[in-house]
Formats: C-alpha cells, structure tokens, sequence
C-alpha cells in the first residue's frame, strides 16, 4: 500500500446481547483474515450499547435527508465510507434482535431519500455486505426471513449481500461451530482476495 492510498473500511454491525457468545466467534473467525492485512480498518458498533431508537414514522426524512432522532448519525457516517458491511447477529424468534431491527426500520430515511427527495442512489458508495448468523435451532425460515430484511433495506444503501454464514444448533453446543467458523474464515480470505 502505498504513502497516500487510503485503508479500505469494513464496518461491522453486532447485535447481539453477549459480547463473548457464539456470534461473537463466529465474527471473530470471518475477521482473522482483516485483522491480519494492514490494508483494512475495522469499525465495529454494537448495537445493545447503540439502543437505536424505533422508526416512529414522523414523515421527517421525506422532507430532508435525516432523522428526527440523532442516535444512528453516527452509523449513517460510518456506512458512507465504508466499503464492507458486516452484519453478525443472533436469531430471535425467526428474525433480527430488536436492536437490528429497529436500525432495519430507520433505514427508512434511505427509502425516502430515494422516492421523495429523488437522490439516485441514496448513498453513492457500493459496498458488499456478509451477514454472519447463529441460531438455536436448524430452521431455514429464520435465515429466510433476515436475508430478506437485509436485501430490502439494502436496496436503497447502493448494499449488496455477498455472502452468508450461519452457526445453527448452538441451544446443541458447539455441534457445528468448527464448520461454521471454517466457513466464515474462507469467506473472509474470499472477500480479501478479490477487494
């Protein structure tokens, strides 16, 4: 790299209650590979300390570009230049833990970017995302269903998903953990290699 090239960004979203769980080795396994090429900064949000406040519908982001509520400004920045979206999170109930989901809903104000205000696109940066899941149980569903929220709220964040990663059967142990960390790793050098 050289004197005046710029680090390539990931930011990586992690929601999940337990700081040292299960989604946490699963993030840190994808991220070996990160950690040890100097060209890359990581910028990590943990999104129980963030508690991001729910989408009340105001209408305000229809009318400018922002939120009434200033607590996600800091991920908004932090989105805009990054080139990797990491998002690692635990399934509840076939879906994102709240804190996700409330972030997923005030993506709202990229929707509104691009239908009301006309910005094409919304956020000019392209940047692949990967998410990184861990689960209880074995069921497709819960995987179904937080791909298709990603894809939504990524199609208005010039976002991508690339990949997908999941540790299913932890309420079992760690019956599938050394597959699903030997997966996120490949992803990660994969992602490495050509970016």
């Amino acid at each position: 790299m050289g004197l005046f090239e710029s680090k390539k960004k990931a930011l990586v979203l992690f929601a999940s209650p337990k700081g040292h769980g299960h989604t946490r080795k699963l993030l840190e396994s994808f991220l070996e590979g990160f950690k040890e090429e100097k060209g890359w900064e990581i910028e990590e949000m943990d999104l129980y300390s963030m508690e991001p406040k729910p989408c009340v519908a105001c209408g305000a982001c229809a009318q400018k570009e922002a939120c009434q509520f200033d607590d996600l400004d800091k991920f908004d920045k932090a989105l805009r230049k990054s080139d990797l979206l990491v998002v690692a999170s635990p399934v509840y109930n076939a879906s994102f833990p709240a804190p996700m989901k409330a972030l997923l809903d005030r993506t709202q104000r990229y929707f509104e970017a691009r239908f009301s205000l006309n910005k094409r696109p919304p956020i000019k940066k392209h940047r692949e995302a990967v998410l990184l899941l861990t689960m209880g149980s074995q069921e497709d569903f819960g995987v179904e269903v937080t791909t298709y929220q990603l894809k939504r709220s990524f199609s208005v964040m010039n976002t991508e998903l690339t990949g997908c990663v999941v540790w299913d059967s932890t309420d079992r142990g760690r019956e599938n953990q050394v597959p699903a960390q030997k997966k996120a790793r490949a992803l990660g050098l994969e992602i490495l290699s050509r970016m």
